[in-house]
């Protein structure tokens, strides 16, 4: 029997974890289907409960990730804790685990981009992946975290996640503030282009960025505006693309029981972005 996992999501076309994870299973040998599927939030349960025996594992992205605690039979500490899950392995009595592998890759991808420990943290956005980072960042203890937001009830969630961690964490308003200076790790968790109109005030007028790291989770367009900026400047720059590399990482490592090196999946996902272009 053929086994099968996929992603799932709305929009879903531009999604690169076909590719990733394909390009996984020729280097583990594995005669596996991987697929793409448009699903939204209404119709996940009964896609899933549609499911036969031939599958093992889903990938879940936006706006899946706080609902696919609800079809989950069982979920990790991490995604219960972050309230979101990217990540649905099969039981063996049929139901589904659900996991969060984007915490670890936030972890990962800082670590790899030599995000100082203890450093304060300037954080854009306030949505289920800053929660994530906000989680990521508390295991990585961190320094105090800003949280810049439109509105401060948009960040409940995310800061209540800090909160149960023990983190200091607090919301910022958005706007460049003085405590974006000091920050060693700055982290754009916004959408393509939301934080562009703030760029020079935050990479040229908050302060020199040389030694300071840059993590925008954007991964096309790429560069960004804002990492464009950062790294004209002598900052380091982190992108959407290593954490989609390390995130899947770990998906893998919960669907198939084996380890994949990141850098194969980074690089399988840089070439199809080529490809695109």
């Amino acid at each position: 029997m053929l086994t099968r996992c996929a992603v799932l999501g709305s929009p879903i076309a531009h999604s690169l974890s076909p590719v990733i994870h394909r390009a996984a299973y020729r280097h583990l040998g594995l005669d596996w289907e991987y697929t793409a599927h448009e699903v939204d939030e209404a119709s996940l349960a009964g896609f899933v409960a549609g499911l036969g025996p031939e599958w093992r594992g889903l990938s879940l992205t936006m706006p899946l990730k706080r609902v696919a605690l609800d079809v989950a039979t069982t979920a990790s500490d991490v995604a219960q804790t972050v309230g979101a899950a990217n990540t649905l392995v099969r039981r063996a009595d049929g139901g589904w685990d659900a996991d969060n592998t984007d915490v670890p890759g936030v972890v990962a991808t800082l670590r790899e981009a030599g995000a100082p420990v203890g450093a304060p943290v300037c954080l854009w956005g306030g949505g289920a992946t800053a929660a994530s980072v906000l989680a990521a960042l508390a295991f990585l203890e961190s320094g105090p975290v800003h949280v810049h937001v439109r509105s401060s009830a948009r960040a409940a969630s995310a800061l209540a996640v800090a909160a149960a961690l023990g983190h200091p964490a607090e919301p910022a308003p958005w706007a460049v503030l003085p405590a974006c200076a000091d920050a060693g790790v700055t982290v754009s968790t916004a959408p393509s282009g939301a934080l562009d109109p703030l760029v020079p005030a935050l990479v040229v007028g908050a302060a020199p960025v040389a030694g300071r790291v840059l993590f925008d989770v954007v991964y096309d367009p790429w560069p960004t505006p804002v990492a464009a900026a950062w790294r004209a400047a002598g900052g380091v720059v982190a992108g959407g693309l290593d954490l989609l590399a390390h995130q899947a990482a770990g998906q893998l490592r919960l669907m198939t029981g084996a380890d994949v090196p990141a850098d194969l999946l980074r690089s399988a996902a840089l070439a199809a972005i080529g490809a695109r272009a």
